[in-house]
């Protein structure tokens, strides 16, 4: 039997990197919001449905969401739509079929207190309406859907699109001084190892079932965005790119000396014992992938 896999948000940063890591599983049928003959849309709740009922995936991986974390801020119904709600209409119609659903989460469902990573099983206390329309996502597909993957992660970049690393080049190339915060702590997470990591999942929770439930996935270590900054100019400067960078210096500063309309955490730390343990994996740290990534970005600009 051909595994049937269901993409939903195929052009996302997370999206791009799981048409190739899921397309050597099986048939992949991948969407976006724009695809012309089945519907892809989160907003659309009962074309979403009745794609499911259409396709009959045995696997549905749901890479899209509603991630402008500040406007979710204004247009909280809208955040629930697509956080909440669809993907409550994915697990229903998940569990009719027996499919499994892998949906992806975030670190904001927690508060950001305290110094120590998050453990799957601490208690959940967003602070802004993206984290908890996240929140609430999970919890839909929990009560609904036995057979599911829910992945907590925390700031992802891809080589494709904008991140922080290109804005931060572009801004080093404009100023002498840079100015970025730095009591804000996590691991900087590429698409391309979320990817690899769901499709490895995938596999083996197909074979023992017992395996589905909820993870916390991240790179390794942890640094601040200041030194995430940092570390992306100081890599760039050993390149010997043709990226001339003007920036000298980088400031650190508090979350507070850049007012946004919704809170950040503070400790965006994830502990991902449970799921190195459970699929015999070991997340490297953080800085290779950046490294990696910081690569193509620079080739692209020779």
């Amino acid at each position: 039997m051909t595994l049937r896999i269901l993409l939903l948000g195929k052009n996302g940063q997370v999206g791009w990197e799981l048409q190739r890591s899921l397309s050597v599983l099986g048939e992949l049928i991948a969407l976006d919001r724009h695809s012309p003959d089945l519907c892809g849309d989160l907003a659309n709740l009962r074309g979403l449905a009745q794609t499911v009922r259409t396709v009959r995936p045995h696997v549905i991986v749901n890479a899209a969401a509603h991630t402008a974390v500040d406007k979710a801020e204004s247009e909280p119904e809208l955040a629930r739509t697509l956080n909440a709600l669809a993907p409550d209409v994915l697990a229903q119609e998940a569990a009719k079929l027996g499919a499994l659903l892998v949906h992806y989460s975030t670190d904001y469902v927690f508060d950001g207190s305290g110094t120590r990573p998050w453990i799957e099983t601490d208690t959940p206390a967003p602070l802004n309406v993206y984290g908890r329309t996240k929140l609430e996502g999970e919890r839909l597909i929990a009560a609904a859907c036995p057979r599911h993957l829910i992945f907590r992660t925390s700031w992802v970049y891809g080589a494709r699109g904008g991140n922080f690393a290109k804005t931060m080049l572009r801004l080093a190339q404009e100023r002498e001084r840079l100015t970025v915060i730095d009591d804000q702590i996590g691991a900087p997470t590429g698409a391309d190892l979320l990817a690899d990591v769901t499709a490895h999942a995938i596999r083996s929770v197909l074979r023992q079932p017992q395996q589905a439930g909820l993870y916390h996935l991240a790179a390794g270590g942890e640094t601040s965005w200041h030194g995430y900054a940092k570390y992306v100019l100081a890599q760039t400067q050993t390149a010997q790119s043709t990226i001339k960078l003007i920036a000298t210096v980088v400031d650190p500063v508090p979350t507070n000396a850049f007012p946004t309309p919704a809170r950040r955490p503070l400790n965006s730390r994830l502990d991902t014992t449970k799921l190195q343990d459970a699929f015999g994996l070991s997340l490297q740290p953080w800085q290779q992938g950046v490294a990696r990534m910081l690569g193509e970005v620079l080739r692209g600009a020779a």
